[in-house]
């Protein structure tokens, strides 16, 4: 096998492990930000809000993770997580009144 074919291979297993990573990580921060940030935000009892932003984590999980080996390069996967999760790290930040 070349060379050039080696490098490639490399860079295609790196690139679906970077991908896996942001999908299994970065998919469960978001998740785990969008429960927190829901949970304090929905205009309901508490432990209503705590349990229907738990179920939307579900979906939001799994449409990270879609999401994630959708886009075109696996910088594009991480950069499209740390928006979100860093705009929701500020609501929550700005919810609790830190």
């Amino acid at each position: 096998m070349s060379k050039a074919l080696q490098a490639g291979g490399w860079r295609y297993r790196a690139g679906v492990g970077a991908r896996a990573l942001a999908a299994i990580a970065g998919g469960y921060a978001l998740a785990a930000l969008a429960t927190a940030v829901l949970a304090l935000y929905l205009p309901m009892a508490r432990h209503d809000a705590v349990t229907t932003a738990t179920l939307l984590s579900f979906a939001i999980y799994a449409g990270a993770a879609v999401w994630v080996f959708a886009v075109r390069s696996a910088w594009r996967a991480w950069a499209g997580l740390a928006l979100p999760a860093a705009l929701l790290s500020a609501m929550l930040v700005l919810g609790r009144g830190a």
